[in-house]
């Protein structure tokens, strides 16, 4: 089992996210400041997630018809652009597939996220989970091979070395082919780590907050981070994908880009963001059924660089 996490602390420099792993036969991540260097991120010859991926989610714990609905309707999102004005979240999406999915094996394989199960976890283990139980939790869904279960925590949970270490994780298991995904809300517990630039940063640059595009604080912090953790499971589910630097600390197609949402980002700067002109919010992309995101940048192997959408 091997587990990969992010963390969103704003720092004077820029941090990157590793992950912490409990499990035997793990590769663990450990959390450091991001200091470029001259390795590409580029592909190491193993799996990426391709074609049809099925999406399984647990929900730990209390989250509203209205949360849940921010999430679900992000993933719809993803491949669902029938109505959506760019800049969109399936636009940032198809980037992810023609930077890296595409180049791997049948080049003609569309990839394509869709939903297969929900269900409802009522604080099964109590209101402190291990990384161990956040991997069993996933294991107990019915995801086929391929696909992705995602794992909510609601925002009265705490997990092992969440807000300390990181804010998200992914994780694998190559002998089922299985890969999961936790995302906790943080907006009890460190909502200016893993919720900026929603919330003023805990370190560093006190700049003010943005406006959250579905007015939840708690859970546009989490589908920003999930967007990070998918973009990282899609490209590098198993450790050996498309990854920058050493395999046991390495930076993804997301993490790559730590803190960049918008063009002249810097840190403790988001970058310039569009704004909803009814609500003042802030956002980058368009989703489904009228709904707005903040999506983080995308590491471009091909020129080193870090795209944004708008």
């Amino acid at each position: 089992m091997a587990f990969f996490s992010l963390t969103k602390s704003v720092l004077s420099a820029l941090l990157i996210l590793t992950l912490a792993n409990s499990s035997a036969g793990a590769r663990p991540r450990k959390l450091d400041l991001w200091i470029p260097d001259t390795d590409l991120l580029t592909y190491h010859n193993g799996g990426v997630l391709q074609g049809n991926i099925p999406v399984s989610i647990i929900w730990y714990g209390y989250f509203s018809w209205a949360q849940k609905s921010i999430i679900t309707d992000f993933l719809l999102s993803l491949t669902y652009n029938q109505w959506e004005p760019n800049p969109s979240v399936a636009q940032w999406w198809s980037t992810i597939d023609q930077l890296y999915l595409s180049k791997v094996g049948n080049n003609n394989k569309r990839t394509k996220v869709t939903l297969a199960h929900q269900s409802d976890n009522w604080y099964q283990w109590g209101k402190y989970l291990t990384m161990s139980q956040i991997a069993q939790l996933a294991s107990h869904a019915t995801t086929p091979k391929g696909g992705i279960t995602l794992v909510f925590t609601a925002q009265d949970v705490a997990v092992e070395n969440f807000c300390m270490n990181h804010c998200a994780v992914h994780g694998s298991d190559q002998s089922s082919g299985t890969t999961f995904i936790w995302v906790g809300n943080s907006e009890n517990q460190c909502p200016g780590q893993c919720a900026w630039p929603f919330h003023q940063p805990e370190y560093g640059p006190q700049t003010p907050p943005l406006l959250p595009p579905n007015g939840d604080l708690g859970i546009d912090g989490m589908v920003m981070n999930l967007a990070s953790m998918f973009a990282g499971t899609a490209t590098n589910p198993f450790g050996n994908g498309y990854y920058q630097g050493p395999q046991e600390a390495p930076m993804e197609a997301c993490t790559a880009c730590p803190g960049v949402y918008g063009k002249g980002a810097y840190p403790g700067f988001p970058g310039h963001l569009l704004i909803d002109s009814s609500t003042g919010a802030s956002y980058n992309a368009n989703g489904f059924s009228g709904r707005k995101y903040v999506l983080p940048a995308i590491f471009d192997p091909t020129t080193s660089s870090c795209l944004t959408l708008n």
